[in-house]
């Protein structure tokens, strides 16, 4: 009866983090270049249960017992499938048709500066001609930092990322890919970091002017999820009312009669 007790927790706390990973995705639902992100659940016999190789079972793993001791959350996964374009027909507004994302050279609070990845291309130009993210953070090109006349009236740049400023080729948009997205990290709703063994590939995609990447999010599909862990919940929260009340029973009543 305990254990009930405490598969119904499991079943609450696996369904709480669902909530909140399904919550924050309908929050980014409008977010450009937002990726949408998925929670996996694991049973706890699978995890916990399982009589190691030992020579009583000719050192051969063993399942004990048949009884599940409830869910264990696995892990939260983002995925990376490519969102909707929209077109805008601003000059740099870019999206990434394809795998890949744009280099983005961040500068933290104490002026320590790295290269985070994004595929929010919502790009503008500064005063001074840089071409900066809603944050400020400056573009990355083949040559650095991209910088551009701001008083040029026509910047075209092409599916590869060429930048022509009155027909000349001044700098191409650093798109880069990586070979195991495992050591791609999140940082808030759509910037990526690396940790050590990421490896960078040539990335396949074409650079779209005038246009942005939509979120990946299912709105649909997020709310119908929403509802089936409103009521797994709800049940969870049942079940450990209702062996709640045998215990109370078990404890006050029937042991009252036996004394």
């Amino acid at each position: 009866m305990l254990r009930g007790l405490y598969t119904g927790w499991t079943g609450m706390v696996n369904e709480q983090k669902r909530l909140d990973v399904v919550s924050h995705n309908l929050a980014n639902a409008d977010t450009l270049g937002y990726k949408a992100e998925s929670v996996s659940s694991q049973a706890f016999d699978k995890m916990l249960t399982i009589k190691i190789r030992d020579g009583s079972q000719a050192y051969h793993n063993q399942a004990i017992g048949k009884m599940s001791l409830g869910v264990k959350v696995g892990e939260t996964f983002t995925d990376y499938s490519q969102g909707s374009l929209r077109e805008t027909g601003n000059t740099f507004d870019l999206a990434l048709s394809g795998k890949g994302f744009f280099a983005i050279k961040y500068t933290n609070s104490e002026g320590d500066e790295s290269v985070r990845y994004t595929r929010d291309g919502s790009f503008q130009l500064t005063k001074d001609g840089y071409l900066v993210d809603t944050e400020g953070n400056r573009v990355q090109g083949e040559n650095g930092n991209i910088q551009i006349d701001p008083s040029s009236t026509n910047v075209a740049i092409g599916r590869d990322g060429s930048i022509f400023v009155d027909n000349e080729n001044v700098d191409t948009i650093k798109v880069v890919d990586f070979e195991d997205y495992d050591y791609v990290v999140k940082l808030g709703d759509n910037m990526y970091t690396v940790v050590d063994g990421a490896k960078e590939t040539e990335a396949a995609t074409d650079v779209l002017q005038g246009y942005t990447e939509q979120s990946n999010v299912n709105v649909v599909s997020e709310m119908v999820d929403m509802i089936t862990i409103t009521r797994a919940y709800d049940t969870n929260q049942r079940v450990m009312k209702s062996i709640d009340s045998m215990l109370d029973k078990a404890v006050n009543q029937v042991g009252r009669l036996g004394s």
